[in-house]
């Protein structure tokens, strides 16, 4: 009875306890093994990444079939219009409170640099990425490969304007160089993310006429979910060997290790600005009430969102907090709830933001603004098609990687602390719902006098009646995943 209540208690946090002790393990043997010799070689090194460099390949291949039926089953069964203005402002809620923690996380990423200097302060690293390239040209690049030509291009490659000096004058203004262009290897994610949306856009227009595709398309995502916790419950070996490789090639174990702790600052310092101090200022502005109540009352949600690190785990205990403690209307809290826990990564965007530009620092990247900004769009995408499960956000992180270039074995250490990461975010994730749910109800007084809809008492009579709201489309994925 002992045995059973235990592996009862331990079974939600089961894989980050086997997480944690496949860091803890790897970290142990790989201070050993360093004991022993100073240096490795990069064949030794690329049979122990052996395993991990499969379960990064698992990750890979799973990027685009997820956030293409993510983004469309997101967007799809939704109602736009919903009491004409509701459904637009929860929509414009969650893209605006993305984009504020996305910039967020790129600005202390940029400024505290915890991965170190980088080549922005070498001179040198300056000029040359000044003859290969202009500002001008990587953003209007940028806005090119959100229109792609090809579709299907676009999942393998990605549009490149190529600066070349003339033959008979090399010194000339890079205002006279010859303009090319040429598509890299690499997928196109800014075109697939704006097909996708386009896609999910159009189907909610008329998805009376198209319910068949829009079943098809939960379907599918909610098969992609399943998938991607198989994999999830291989982290802990992933992370085992991934971890194990980068310490036999380190260089100065001590000085990562530095540098990770100040990532883990960097990333939580964003975190708690943008959920206790901006979102609450939002607010604020907006109901003209007390924002520390209102985290008073979703406290049970958030120790929730610690232990369980998943938003879709939390959002019966959201839904409680918020209708039975800050009094919300019911009609918008399981509107804006179950969509926030589908699309509403706040703390997601800014990990992955901030993790991408991490990275780059540690291979002492120059990463252009043009750059910068594809991080922020795509790390604003890939929130909103991240699964609500925990670590999924390991999936789209790799999203981000790819579209500055970035080698997806990078996330090797940041796989090392994500565990405390995820539970972080997650709490911003919910309190950023609620907060919606808040300030929509408060801008939305005429809408809720005129509509007749009756909202059940309960929670759970609440989740069943979801589809009513916004689609199945989250219904199907609370009772799935």
């Amino acid at each position: 009875m002992n045995r059973a209540r235990f592996y009862k208690a331990i079974k939600p946090h089961l894989l980050t306890i086997l997480t944690v002790l496949a860091v803890i393990f790897s970290i142990v043997l790989g201070i050993i093994l360093r004991v022993n010799h100073d240096k490795y070689s990069a064949r030794t090194v690329m049979y122990v990444n052996f395993l991990g460099d499969l379960f990064l390949r698992m990750i890979r291949a799973l990027i685009l079939p997820l956030i293409i039926s993510s983004l469309i089953s997101a967007i799809a069964p939704l109602d736009f219009l919903l009491s004409k203005k509701i459904g637009l402002r929860a929509i414009v809620y969650i893209l605006v409170t993305t984009i504020i923690a996305v910039i967020l996380g790129i600005v202390l990423v940029v400024t505290i640099k915890p991965g170190g200097a980088g080549l922005e302060d070498n001179e040198e690293g300056i000029v040359s990425n000044r003859k290969s390239s202009t500002i001008v040209d990587t953003l209007l690049d940028l806005i090119r490969n959100i229109f792609p030509p090809n579709i299907v291009q676009a999942t393998l490659q990605t549009y490149q304007t190529t600066l070349t000096p003339p033959e008979d004058n090399p010194d000339a203004d890079i205002n006279d160089w010859i303009i090319s262009s040429h598509y890299v290897d690499g997928t196109n994610m800014l075109g697939v993310v704006a097909v996708s949306i386009i896609f999910g856009i159009t189907m909610s227009l008329v998805r009376e006429k198209v319910k068949g595709l829009i079943d098809v398309t939960l379907e599918f995502t909610l098969i992609m979910m399943k998938i991607i916790q198989f994999v999830i419950w291989l982290t802990p070996i992933g992370v085992f060997f991934l971890i194990l490789a980068k310490f036999l090639e380190m260089d100065d174990i001590l000085d990562v290790f530095a540098k990770l702790g100040l990532y883990l600052a960097t990333v939580s310092l964003g975190i708690f600005v943008h959920g206790f101090i901006f979102l609450p200022a939002i607010y604020f502005a907006f109901t003209k009430k007390n924002p520390l109540r209102f985290i008073a009352h979703m406290g049970p949600a958030i120790l929730t969102a610690l232990g369980t690190s998943s938003s879709l785990a939390t959002l019966p205990v959201s839904l409680k907090c918020v209708e039975e403690k800050a009094k919300i209307d019911v009609r918008v809290s399981r509107f804006m709830l179950p969509l926030g826990a589908t699309i509403n990564m706040n703390g997601t965007a800014l990990y992955e933001a901030v993790a991408a530009i991490f990275i780059a620092q540690l291979r002492q990247i120059d990463l252009s603004i043009g750059s910068i900004i594809a991080v922020c769009i795509t790390a604003t995408c890939a929130s909103i098609g991240t699964a609500g499960v925990p670590q999924a956000g390991l999936v789209t992180l790799v999203m981000v990687l790819d579209s500055i270039g970035i080698p997806a074995e990078d996330i090797s250490l940041i796989i090392a602390i994500d565990w405390i990461v995820n539970r972080i975010r997650a709490c911003v994730n919910i309190l950023g719902d609620a907060y919606g749910a808040a300030i929509i109800e408060a801008i939305s007084k005429k809408e809720l006098d005129k509509l007749p809809i009756e909202a059940p008492n309960d929670v759970e009579t609440a989740k069943e009646e979801t589809t009513n709201l916004n689609g199945n489309a989250t219904d199907v994925r609370l009772k799935e995943v």
